[in-house]
């Protein structure tokens, strides 16, 4: 059978498919020029100041913010979905092992796989639209589970089991350190985690959607958001930007530390974003929660923020490169006593939730995304060289 979009001219678009719209969505957007960012028709700041990491799951999942009852319903839905089934939680150790020096992030693709194959998911294709939203409240309910037993076993520490008395992001820190969490540590880290829960369609979010538009398990689509997630320009950056300051290491450094990556044309982590032309409204609200707790390491990256701007204005004027998310994300987990393997992690455990919302909306759509390529190579037919017979 002929493909029609063969008989179709190829549509050239810019590098990267910068702000080129392949779909509709109604679960947010980021308005870069403006610096302003929502989840459906909040926004994503104001929801982090005044709604818990439950209740946003909620608006991301079911459409809309909950009132109290359901708030607390929803919270008990997602607590009792915590604990691993048998097979992920013996598997656990040998991952963690095998993944050590990689970082609980790699050992999650891993635990994700036999989750989904544990859990018995099946296609998103083969299912309704209940089934596949538990079967994503569940995954998204694990996954904290996961990083912080793989975390805690490479450490060579227990896993500690999830507590359905606390809250999302409390629980997390309880499943992480074996206290009972600082609740200023506790809101911090949920704020964090709503600010990044999702964020239009990023690199690993269109990942996930991509696998999910051919069918495949929703474990399958996150499996795919996690790797791309992985990399060093997206989500892998949080630790990066704190050894930059790190880097730097006193005040006196800074002007000729950054002068010399400028003039490098070097990348300094923590610094410019792919869609915000203004702030980072993420980096703006974190550098408020970290300015809340004080200390010479928020004194030290305010300054480093500072000087990077004006420094750059100096030598690239007409550039305007201000924080992104991964800048002070690193110092507000720093305060709050996360080991900085677990940055990215934790980053993770936020867009689970903006992964999985993806995947659903996609999976209402039945039509796979099958970009072309234009080919550059050798023109062909060419004889194929004598060689030895298959």
């Amino acid at each position: 059978m002929t493909d029609s979009r063969s008989q179709q001219p190829p549509i050239d678009v810019p590098k990267g498919l910068a702000g080129v719209v392949v779909t509709e969505t109604a679960l947010g957007d980021v308005r870069g020029g403006e610096g302003f960012y929502h989840y459906r028709q909040y926004s994503a700041v104001e929801l982090a100041r005044s709604r818990s990491f439950e209740d946003v799951w909620h608006l991301l999942f079911e459409g809309g913010l909950p009132d109290a009852e359901r708030s607390a319903a929803f919270a008990s839905r997602v607590a009792a979905l915590r604990h691993l089934p048998p097979e992920v939680k013996d598997a656990l150790p040998v991952i963690a092992r095998a993944s050590r020096g990689a970082g609980p992030l790699t050992g999650l693709r891993t635990a994700l796989s036999l989750y989904g194959a544990a859990a018995g998911l099946r296609p998103l294709y083969d299912t309704d639209p209940a089934h596949r939203a538990q079967d994503a409240l569940a995954a998204c309910a694990a996954v904290p589970t996961i990083l912080t037993a793989l975390h805690r076993i490479g450490q060579g520490q227990e896993p500690v089991e999830p507590r359905d008395d606390l809250g999302h992001a409390a629980n997390y820190l309880y499943m992480l350190t074996g206290r009972e969490p600082d609740p200023e540590h506790a809101r911090a880290i949920g704020q964090y985690l709503v600010s990044t829960a999702d964020h239009g369609f990023n690199a690993s979010t269109f990942a996930a959607r991509v696998i999910a538009s051919t069918g495949a398990d929703l474990v399958a689509c996150l499996v795919g958001g996690v790797g791309a997630f992985s990399g060093p320009l997206h989500g892998g950056a949080p630790s990066r930007a704190l050894d930059t300051l790190d880097a730097i290491g006193t005040p006196e450094r800074i002007d000729p530390w950054i002068r010399e990556r400028v003039l490098a044309g070097e990348r300094i982590m923590g610094f410019g974003h792919a869609v915000y032309r203004t702030e980072d409204p993420r980096s703006r609200m974190l550098r408020t929660i970290a300015q809340k707790f004080g200390g010479p390491l928020i004194d030290f990256a305010v300054r480093v923020e500072e000087r990077v701007e004006a420094i750059l204005a100096e030598l690239k004027p007409g550039r305007e490169l201000h924080t992104n998310v991964e800048f002070y994300a690193g110092v507000v987990m720093e305060q709050c006593g996360l080991p900085r393997e677990m940055f990215t992690p934790t980053f993770a455990v936020a867009r689970v939730v903006g992964w999985s919302a993806n995947i659903l909306e996609q999976a209402e759509d039945r039509k796979i995304i099958r970009p072309a390529a234009r080919y550059v190579g050798p023109p062909p037919p060419q004889p194929v060289p004598a060689g030895r017979p298959a």
